[in-house]
Parts: C-alpha cells; structure tokens; sequence
C-alpha cells in the first residue's frame, strides 16, 4: 500500500491504496481484508483514521462488514473500480493531454502514431 502522497488525507490513501490492491489481485472479491488494528499496527496510525478509511470503502460499495468477523471485498468491486478509474483517466489524464495537444497543433493522426509507439515500448 502507498501512502506517500502527502497532500491527500491519510485516511483516503489508505482507501485508495486497499483499492489498488483489489484491481491487482491482492484481494479478491469476498475475500477477507485485513483487520483495522493490522493496517493501524502496520503504518503506525491511529485506528480511527483506518475506520475512516473503511467507512470510505463500505460507503463506494467497494467492502463489507460482517459483524465480529471483518471486512471484506464486495462482489463487483474490481468493476466498479475500473469503471471509476476509467472515468477518472479519461477527466484527468485523457481531457488535458488533448487540450494541450490541441494548443501544439497535433493532428489526431499524430496523436495515434505517438500513443502506438509509446503503447509498444511500455508493452
């Protein structure tokens, strides 16, 4: 889990890093998460900044509760979280790539020789 980022609130990097963990397969949709007192005990933060964080999860349909067990991965998580991430790539990375490549003149021609070349060498 990363929760570097300092200027985001910790309790919405320890969501995001169990939900990175979920798309990677770490966990799996009905598997167990670990206890709020592991994540405290392994970042060294205060438990109720982790409930917080769970909370997050329970409330985005991501995670469960089952009383006196745990918390686990929600079915349909993983689609739900690429559904958001997809929307959020396409706002944030997608929209302002284009905008500036508008104000350099490219031609989306352009645009799909450069995403191709640079899809290969990450490939």
């Amino acid at each position: 889990m990363n929760i570097i980022n300092e200027s985001i609130p910790i309790y919405a990097r320890i969501a995001e890093g169990i939900k990175d963990r979920i798309l990677s397969g770490d966990f799996k949709e009905g598997e167990q998460l670990p206890s709020t007192t592991q994540i405290s005990k392994e970042f060294d933060i205060n438990i109720s900044t982790v409930n917080r964080a769970v909370n997050v999860l329970v409330s985005e349909g991501v995670a469960f509760k089952k009383r006196g067990i745990g918390m686990f991965v929600a079915d349909g998580a993983v689609e739900r979280l690429i559904d958001e991430r997809r929307k959020m790539f396409r706002e944030n990375y997608i929209q302002a790539t284009l905008v500036e490549a508008k104000r350099l003149r490219y031609s989306v021609e352009d645009l799909q020789t450069m995403v191709a070349e640079i899809y290969k060498k990450i490939s």
